[in-house]
C-alpha cells in the first residue's frame, strides 16, 4: 500500500505528529474532542487510487499535549514541526507566510491545525498541514482566505472561489486552507469550502471555478455515492480547489468529497457503492478492499461510518478517487435500519 516500504520511518512520524497525546490508551474515553473522525480518533486513514499506480497511502492527525486544550495543542503541533523541518527536509516557506494569519494567540475553535501525512511507494513520505479559516471566528474566514492566498501567490484564484464556491451566504463556508510543506515550486495550496444542503447544481458551479475539469463526471459520481439523494442535507458536500505554480487566475485541480456515511444504511453498503465507482472510471477494487480490510476489525454490516467519505479528484496533479476510512478507535456507530436513499 505504499506505507510498507520503511514502516519504522512511517510509523515514527506518526507518533511525531500525534504527539505526546498519542500516548493515550484507547481502552479510556478520547482526553480531546479531536474533529479528526467522528469517535474523536485524533487519526483517519485514506488511500488514494488512481490508474496504473499504485495507491497512496494517507493519514490526518491532529496533535495533543500531555494536557490537551487550544492553546496546548498548538504548542505542541509547531514543536513537533520544529523537530521534523529538518529531519524530513520540510520547506516551511508558506507555512511561515501564513503562520500569523491561523495561529492567532486567541483560537476561536477547537480545531486549528492539522497534519496530512502521504506514503507514496518508492519515495520518502510527505507532510501536508491544515488550517482552520474559522479559527478567528466564523466571520473572519473570507478575510483570512483571501489574505492567504494573497501570501502564497494565488491573489487572483480568490474572486473566481468567491463566485463559483460561496454563492449562498451562511450555506457555503470555507473549511480548510491546506499547504504542502515541500518547494513552492512543486508543492499544492489547497482551499476546502462545505456547501451545506446542497445538491448536484451546487457542486456542478463549484466544479466550474477550476480549468481543465470534465464537470459532467460531477452528476454522475454523486448519484454512484450518494444514491438519489437530490440535497444533501446530512454532512456536506466538500469542494477543494488545488493551486499549482503557475495557476495564476484559477485553480487547476479540483475535488469532490462525498460524506457517504450519512447516506448509506451500514458499511457494506457504502462498499458497494464504492466498487461501482471504481469499476465506473476502471480502477482496480482489489486494491480497496486491501486497504478496507487493513482497518475493518468488524463485519461491515455491523456499523456505518468506517467509510467515511468518497472522493473525485480532477484535474492537477492527479486525477483519481479517494476512500477516507475512519480507524473507529474509540466507537463504532451503529448501522441504520435502513438505507436513507435508494
Amino acid at each position: 500500500m505504499g506505507i510498507t516500504g520503511n514502516t519504522v520511518k512511517s510509523v515514527g512520524l506518526l507518533a511525531e505528529t500525534l504527539g505526546p497525546g498519542g500516548l493515550h490508551p484507547v481502552s479510556e474515553n478520547p482526553a480531546w474532542p479531536s474533529g479528526v473522525a467522528d469517535d474523536h480518533s485524533p487519526v483517519e486513514f485514506s488511500a488514494a487510487f488512481e490508474a496504473d499506480q499504485p495507491p497512496t497511502v494517507r493519514a490526518i492527525v491532529e496533535t495533543s499535549a500531555t494536557r490537551p486544550s487550544r492553546s496546548a495543542n498548538a504548542s505542541a503541533a509547531l514543536a513537533a514541526l520544529d523537530r521534523l523541518r529538518h529531519r524530513e527536509s520540510l520547506d516551511t516557506t508558506r507555512f511561515d507566510a501564513v503562520r500569523d494569519l491561523f495561529l492567532p494567540e486567541r483560537l476561536e475553535h477547537d480545531f486549528a491545525f492539522w497534519y496530512s501525512l502521504v506514503f507514496r511507494a518508492g519515495v520518502a513520505p510527505a507532510v501536508k498541514v491544515y488550517f482552520n479559516p474559522e479559527v478567528r471566528g466564523p466571520e473572519a474566514a473570507g478575510g483570512l482566505v483571501r489574505e492567504a492566498l494573497g501570501r502564497t501567490g494565488f491573489a487572483a484564484g480568490f474572486p473566481v472561489l468567491r463566485d463559483h464556491a460561496v454563492t449562498r451566504p451562511g450555506l457555503d463556508t470555507y473549511s480548510f486552507f491546506a499547504l504542502d510543506l515541500l518547494d513552492p515550486r512543486q508543492a499544492r495550496v489547497k482551499v476546502y469550502v462545505s456547501h451545506q444542503s446542497a445538491g448536484v447544481t451546487e457542486v456542478t458551479r463549484a466544479a466550474k471555478a477550476a480549468h481543465g475539469v470534465d464537470v459532467d463526471r460531477v452528476p454522475d459520481f454523486c448519484l454512484l455515492t450518494g444514491g438519489r439523494t437530490e440535497a444533501f442535507d446530512g454532512r456536506p458536500l466538500i469542494s477543494s480547489y488545488t493551486f499549482l505554480d503557475g495557476d495564476v487566475a484559477a485553480p487547476s485541480g479540483y475535488s469532490l468529497y462525498v460524506p457517504i456515511r450519512d447516506y448509506v444504511a451500514d458499511d457494506e453498503e457504502a462498499r458497494r457503492r464504492v466498487l461501482q465507482v471504481m469499476a465506473k472510471y476502471g480502477l482496480d477494487p482489489t486494491q480497496f478492499d486491501n486497504a478496507l480490510r487493513a482497518v475493518a476489525r468488524r463485519p461491515l454490516d455491523e456499523g456505518v461510518g468506517l467509510i467515511a467519505h468518497v472522493s473525485l479528484r480532477m484535474g492537477r496533479p492527479r486525477p483519481g478517487i479517494t476512500v477516507y476510512l475512519s480507524s473507529e478507535a474509540y466507537d463504532v456507530a451503529s448501522p441504520r435500519p435502513v438505507s436513507l436513499v435508494v
